[in-house]
Protein backbone atom coordinates (compact mmCIF):
# COMPACT_ATOMS: atom_id res chain seq x y z
CA UNK A 1 0.00 0.00 0.00
CA UNK A 2 1.70 3.18 -1.22
CA UNK A 3 -0.85 5.48 0.32
CA UNK A 4 -0.61 8.94 1.77
CA UNK A 5 -3.71 10.04 3.67
CA UNK A 6 -4.46 13.38 5.25
CA UNK A 7 -6.89 14.66 7.83
CA UNK A 8 -7.45 18.33 8.64
CA UNK A 9 -9.63 19.78 11.37
CA UNK A 10 -10.30 22.98 13.30
CA UNK A 11 -10.89 22.42 16.99
CA UNK A 12 -12.80 24.80 19.26
CA UNK A 13 -11.79 25.06 22.90
CA UNK A 14 -14.11 22.62 24.64
CA UNK A 15 -13.19 20.01 27.25
CA UNK A 16 -11.36 16.94 25.90
CA UNK A 17 -11.52 18.11 22.27
CA UNK A 18 -7.99 16.78 21.74
CA UNK A 19 -9.56 13.31 21.92
CA UNK A 20 -11.35 14.04 18.63
CA UNK A 21 -7.97 14.60 16.96
CA UNK A 22 -6.56 11.42 18.52
CA UNK A 23 -9.56 9.39 17.37
CA UNK A 24 -9.09 10.65 13.82
CA UNK A 25 -5.40 9.77 13.90
CA UNK A 26 -6.19 6.30 15.28
CA UNK A 27 -8.70 5.66 12.51
CA UNK A 28 -6.13 6.67 9.92
CA UNK A 29 -3.60 4.26 11.43
CA UNK A 30 -6.10 1.39 11.49
CA UNK A 31 -6.99 2.08 7.85
CA UNK A 32 -3.29 1.94 6.95
CA UNK A 33 -2.74 -1.23 9.01
CA UNK A 34 -0.34 0.48 11.41
CA UNK A 35 -0.22 -1.30 14.78
CA UNK A 36 -1.42 0.51 17.91
CA UNK A 37 2.02 0.33 19.52
CA UNK A 38 3.48 2.35 16.63
CA UNK A 39 0.95 5.16 17.06
CA UNK A 40 0.65 5.24 20.88
CA UNK A 41 3.43 7.78 21.49
CA UNK A 42 1.73 10.09 19.00
CA UNK A 43 -1.25 10.28 21.41
CA UNK A 44 0.97 12.12 23.91
CA UNK A 45 2.36 14.40 21.21
CA UNK A 46 -1.08 15.39 19.90
CA UNK A 47 -2.51 15.90 23.37
CA UNK A 48 0.38 18.09 24.46
CA UNK A 49 0.44 20.15 21.25
CA UNK A 50 -3.31 20.81 21.22
CA UNK A 51 -3.57 21.66 24.91
CA UNK A 52 -0.52 23.96 24.67
CA UNK A 53 -2.04 25.71 21.66
CA UNK A 54 -5.25 26.45 23.55
CA UNK A 55 -3.49 27.40 26.76
CA UNK A 56 -0.84 29.69 25.32
CA UNK A 57 -2.52 31.30 22.31
CA UNK A 58 -3.74 34.22 24.41
CA UNK A 59 -7.10 34.24 22.64
CA UNK A 60 -10.48 34.41 24.34
CA UNK A 61 -12.13 31.88 22.00
CA UNK A 62 -9.24 30.08 20.34
CA UNK A 63 -9.39 27.68 17.45
CA UNK A 64 -6.62 25.17 16.86
CA UNK A 65 -5.86 23.74 13.44
CA UNK A 66 -4.69 20.12 13.44
CA UNK A 67 -3.48 18.21 10.39
CA UNK A 68 -2.21 14.67 10.07
CA UNK A 69 -0.40 13.25 7.06
CA UNK A 70 0.28 9.53 7.33
CA UNK A 71 2.15 7.00 5.25
CA UNK A 72 3.29 3.54 6.26
CA UNK A 73 6.68 5.07 7.08
CA UNK A 74 5.82 8.23 8.99
CA UNK A 75 3.22 10.43 10.62
CA UNK A 76 3.41 14.20 10.28
CA UNK A 77 1.47 16.14 12.93
CA UNK A 78 0.86 19.85 12.35
CA UNK A 79 -0.76 21.96 15.07
CA UNK A 80 -1.39 25.67 14.70
CA UNK A 81 -2.94 28.35 16.85
CA UNK A 82 -3.76 31.87 15.72
CA UNK A 83 -2.66 33.63 18.88
CA UNK A 84 0.00 36.06 19.96
CA UNK A 85 2.99 33.77 19.40
CA UNK A 86 6.21 33.74 21.39
CA UNK A 87 9.95 33.90 20.93
CA UNK A 88 11.43 30.44 21.12
CA UNK A 89 14.69 31.83 22.51
CA UNK A 90 12.73 33.18 25.52
CA UNK A 91 11.70 29.66 26.53
CA UNK A 92 14.06 28.06 29.05
CA UNK A 93 14.69 24.35 29.04
CA UNK A 94 13.10 23.00 32.20
CA UNK A 95 15.53 22.15 35.01
CA UNK A 96 14.38 19.12 37.01
CA UNK A 97 16.11 20.26 40.20
CA UNK A 98 14.51 23.71 40.06
CA UNK A 99 11.08 22.26 39.21
CA UNK A 100 11.15 19.81 42.12
CA UNK A 101 11.79 22.61 44.60
CA UNK A 102 9.21 24.94 43.10
CA UNK A 103 5.42 25.14 43.34
CA UNK A 104 5.44 25.68 39.53
CA UNK A 105 5.98 22.17 38.12
CA UNK A 106 4.71 22.89 34.62
CA UNK A 107 6.64 23.96 31.55
CA UNK A 108 7.73 20.61 30.13
CA UNK A 109 5.57 20.59 26.98
CA UNK A 110 8.01 21.66 24.27
CA UNK A 111 10.85 19.60 25.74
CA UNK A 112 8.61 16.54 26.01
CA UNK A 113 7.37 16.86 22.44
CA UNK A 114 10.88 17.37 21.12
CA UNK A 115 12.23 14.34 23.00
CA UNK A 116 9.45 12.05 21.74
CA UNK A 117 9.64 13.20 18.10
CA UNK A 118 11.87 12.09 15.27
CA UNK A 119 11.77 15.67 14.00
CA UNK A 120 10.30 18.71 15.75
CA UNK A 121 9.91 22.26 14.49
CA UNK A 122 8.32 25.36 16.04
CA UNK A 123 7.54 28.52 14.08
CA UNK A 124 6.00 31.34 16.07
CA UNK A 125 5.27 34.99 15.41
CA UNK A 126 2.58 37.59 16.15
CA UNK A 127 0.11 35.66 13.93
CA UNK A 128 0.35 32.43 15.90
CA UNK A 129 2.40 29.33 16.50
CA UNK A 130 2.91 26.33 14.25
CA UNK A 131 4.32 23.05 15.50
CA UNK A 132 5.35 20.34 13.07
CA UNK A 133 6.18 16.91 14.45
CA UNK A 134 7.45 13.90 12.53
CA UNK A 135 7.03 10.46 14.08
CA UNK A 136 8.61 7.56 12.21
CA UNK A 137 6.36 4.52 12.09
CA UNK A 138 8.88 1.95 10.82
Amino acid sequence: MDENIKLKMMLPKIPDIELVAIEGMDRMARHMGIPDEKISEAHVLVTEAVINAFEHSGQKNPLVQVEFTMTLEKLTIFVRDFGKGFKLEDIEDPDIDKKLGSPHKRGWGLKLMESMSDDFKVDSNEKGTKITIIKNLQ
